[in-house]
């Protein structure tokens, strides 16, 4: 059965530092691209961050780029999300998302349940 559990979430202060988590399972994780995504009220989903399993390239939104680091250990089967400085307007759920075809795919295979961040100012 193929898993993706993001967790982390929860209450941070504006300019603090969060970490998401992504553990994988189901599927062979070093075949699968891992997307970050986010959700705010009243708002449709976007992308915020993606890192290729192929060479290990990572894509930002605009919106996050220097605030916001995506890794993951192949290890683990897990990725992460590294929300530095994170501002009110970051507030959402937050998902990951895995594809076989890579970040530019514009689809993803498998998704999970969100954790939700919220940011106080």
């Amino acid at each position: 059965e193929v898993q993706l559990q993001a967790s982390g979430g929860g209450l941070v202060q504006a300019g603090g530092s969060l970490r998401l988590s992504c553990a994988a399972s189901g599927f062979t994780f070093d075949d699968y691209a891992i997307g970050w995504f986010r959700q705010a009220p009243g708002k449709e989903r976007e992308g915020v961050s993606c890192i290729s399993s192929s060479d290990g390239s990572t894509y930002y939104v605009d919106s996050v780029k220097g605030r916001f680091t995506i890794s993951s250990d192949k290890d683990k089967n897990t990725a992460y999300l590294q929300m530095n400085s994170p501002k009110f307007e970051d507030t959402a759920v937050y998902y990951c998302a895995a594809d076989s075809l890579g970040c530019s795919s514009g689809g993803m295979d498998y998704w999970g349940k969100g954790t939700l961040v919220t940011v106080s100012s």
